[in-house]
């Protein structure tokens, strides 16, 4: 009589075996270590399982990228919040650079190879939490661009100064440079005081678009069309 759970338990564990011998091997040898051959010998099997487990390199790359990120985001998460969402999110940039500077190789395979419409899962709940920070700030009105824009700047500027910083030798790193980066960053964006407290739509529809998703009176129709109305607003008027 087969046994389906068992099955599946024992799949489990190669694959989970298979992808900490493959971020062992990033680790110790960067990305050129991570042939499916070398992988393979490695974890004492054979290409042929890789390819099933993972269906390709790409599969497997990934795989060794969420790996990496389960533990960075569980110390992302574990951290205690700040209460302030702007000082929380200061608090999140500073993980992350100090999460890329701790793991080169494993930053550089998460974040070093972009491609248009491709995004790990792992990577794409990093944004998110991103994102909800974001929100945060918005939703407490000191938010003064697009939450999106917002989130892309904080994440682009962080992740190059990852780049920067490691690009040099460790002796010549000056961590003023992070954190120069994450304050300008972080100004670019919010405001001292609550938005809302200035005058004119755009600001207040940053912090309303911000709350649009606890709107539950309104129909997802209705909000989706009030999101756009919001974001155009927030945009503010057009420039000719």
């Amino acid at each position: 009589m087969s046994d389906p759970g068992g099955e599946t338990a024992g799949r489990d564990r190669v694959r989970a075996h298979i992808v900490s011998v493959a971020a062992a091997l990033l680790t110790s040898g960067g990305r050129d270590a991570l042939s499916t051959r070398a992988v393979a010998a490695a974890a004492g099997t054979q290409a042929p399982t890789i390819y099933r487990l993972f269906g390709d390199k790409e599969g497997l790359l990934d795989a060794v990228a969420e790996f990496g990120f389960t533990s960075y985001l569980r110390d992302k998460k574990a951290r205690p919040l700040a209460g302030d969402p702007v000082e929380e999110l200061r608090a999140g940039w500073d993980l992350h650079v100090g999460f890329g500077l701790a793991n080169p190789a494993l930053f550089s395979l998460m974040y070093g190879d972009p491609q248009p419409g491709r995004q790990s899962p792992a990577s794409a709940v990093a944004f998110r939490i991103l994102g909800e920070r974001i929100r945060d700030i918005a939703a407490a009105g000191r938010l003064k661009v697009g939450e999106r824009l917002a989130a892309d700047l904080v994440h682009s500027a962080g992740t190059g100064v990852v780049f920067t910083l490691l690009a040099m030798p460790e002796e010549r790193r000056d961590m003023r440079l992070s954190e120069a980066a994450r304050d300008a960053a972080i100004a670019a964006v919010t405001t001292d005081a609550p938005a809302v407290e200035t005058p004119g739509p755009a600001a207040a529809a940053v912090a309303l678009r911000a709350t649009l998703p606890d709107a539950t009176a309104l129909t997802d129709g209705e909000r989706h069309v009030l999101g756009e109305w919001l974001d155009r607003l927030a945009a503010g008027p057009p420039t000719n």
